[in-house]
């Protein structure tokens, strides 16, 4: 048969089978298959883990059990536990009705990535702003990847990562996935359910100089722990003696607190003290934008002229990934924060939602308190964002997942966003059956 009929033979039979220069066959069907299948040049590809927070997401939404609770999605619900469209954002929506669907320029909407760094930076900008460059970018995910790259490519051969431990997982997916080393520092104590200062301080100071800090701004997902500012202080010490750089991931400003600028304190110290820094802006919990992905990237240079340098290095890297961002939610944001009356509905809105989160954490201290539940959970109240790090041993998570239906990270993190008067007994009840049931 000749290499011809051999090509239409395969052609028939709906295989693709590619034929080098020599016009001998690329055989790429494994031969030792003897399953009976249609064979496929995929068949060696494994099988990913399951992402450990959409997994449990996914394991809750199969379960029919009425008496179910999710504590597992990083997503605001309401006291209903509904998700929540912000008014501000609502309002932004009419306006945009109807609005032209173009492209936007590779990096953004201009006047988004100037609200961005003006949002995250303040008065700490104090004409500074020629020194930075910002990127609109596929949420803080996105503003992550683009960041990690540029370091890949133009920082150091060498240069390592330092992600908290624990952290958020996709930290050292995204390094993995854009060819940077990351590494560890010391960030949780489980003793106290507080910061290991100590051991954070040790390992900063241990890490090779010039190395990347990927800091959380506030409210540290997943532990709710964060620095105080003395401690945040004496964090950038350290980093200035050693010329480490510091990364910002700035996924929950405004909505920790209920104070942006309370919120952005670590981020404006780096800047006031003279850093070279990125940031990483999330606008899905603090706008609710989840879908959305709406983010930005800013780096912070010494130096004006090299700005157009870097964000001519920016684009390419974004125009190789997704060409150009996407429009809606940026300009969702670019209207409520362009507009002095939205603004301050939405600064009214992130108030009463991170209040009802605080009033959440209470709640279940005291809910755990009057069943005398063994241990300490003062660490409930005093951690702060959307998460709580309780404390609870796999063997208790199990119990709560498989007999409550209350569903959790085997870490033991919870969103206190998926908890309200309708289940805090509920919660509290099985958090003492499954403490009590393993000591």
């Amino acid at each position: 048969m000749s290499t011809l009929e051999k090509v239409s033979e395969r052609i028939k039979n709906s295989l693709f089978v590619p034929i080098d220069n020599n016009n001998n066959m690329q055989d790429s069907i494994n031969s030792n298959d003897v399953s009976g299948q249609v064979p496929t040049l995929f068949a060696n590809v494994p099988l990913g883990p399951v992402d450990p927070i959409l997994g449990v997401s996914t394991a809750f939404k199969a379960d029919t059990d009425p008496r179910k609770v999710d504590t597992s999605v990083g997503a605001y619900r309401d006291e209903n536990g509904k998700p929540y469209v912000l008014k501000c954002v609502y309002e932004a929506e009419k306006r945009l009705l109807g609005a032209p669907k173009e492209y936007l320029p590779i990096d953004g909407i201009p006047e988004f990535n100037k609200l961005s760094a003006k949002l995250l930076y303040g008065d700490a900008m104090n004409g500074k702003e020629k020194r930075m460059v910002t990127v609109q970018a596929l949420s803080g995910t996105g503003a992550l990847r683009i960041g990690i790259i540029f370091i890949r490519k133009y920082l150091p051969a060498g240069t390592v990562v330092y992600i908290s431990r624990p952290s958020w997982t996709n930290h050292h997916n995204i390094c993995k996935e854009s060819g940077i080393q990351s590494a560890e520092y010391a960030y949780y104590d489980p003793k106290t359910k507080g910061l290991d200062f100590t051991g954070m301080i040790n390992d900063m100071k241990a890490a090779p100089n010039g190395s990347v800090f990927v800091l959380h701004l506030c409210a540290h997902n997943p532990t709710g722990v964060d620095p105080t500012h003395e401690q945040w202080n004496v964090i950038a010490d350290v980093m200035r003696e050693k010329n480490h750089i510091p990364f910002m991931d700035c996924a929950y400003q405004g909505y920790a607190s209920g104070d942006l600028d309370y919120d952005a304190y670590s981020a404006r110290l780096f800047l006031n003290r003279g850093f070279e820094m990125f940031s990483a802006q999330s606008y899905s919990k603090n706008f609710g934008l989840y879908g959305e992905r709406t983010g930005a990237l800013t780096i912070v240079s010494h130096r004006e002229d090299v700005i157009p340098k870097m964000l001519s290095q920016l684009k390419m890297d974004i125009r190789a990934m997704y060409s150009s961002p996407p429009t809606h939610g940026a300009r969702l944001v670019t209207t409520v924060l362009s507009d002095p009356e939205l603004t301050a509905l939405w600064v009214k809105e992130l108030k009463e939602m991170s209040g009802r989160i605080k009033d959440v954490r209470q709640k279940v201290l005291d809910a755990l308190i009057a069943r005398k539940v063994p241990g300490n959970w003062e660490h409930i109240v005093n951690q702060i964002g959307m998460f709580t790090y309780t404390g609870l041993t796999k063997p208790q998570v199990d119990i709560l997942v498989n007999k409550y239906h209350i569903y959790l990270l085997g870490s033991g993190r919870v969103s206190l966003a998926g908890l309200n008067n309708k289940n805090i007994d509920y919660f509290a009840d099985a958090v003492l059956d499954a403490v009590t049931s393993t000591q």
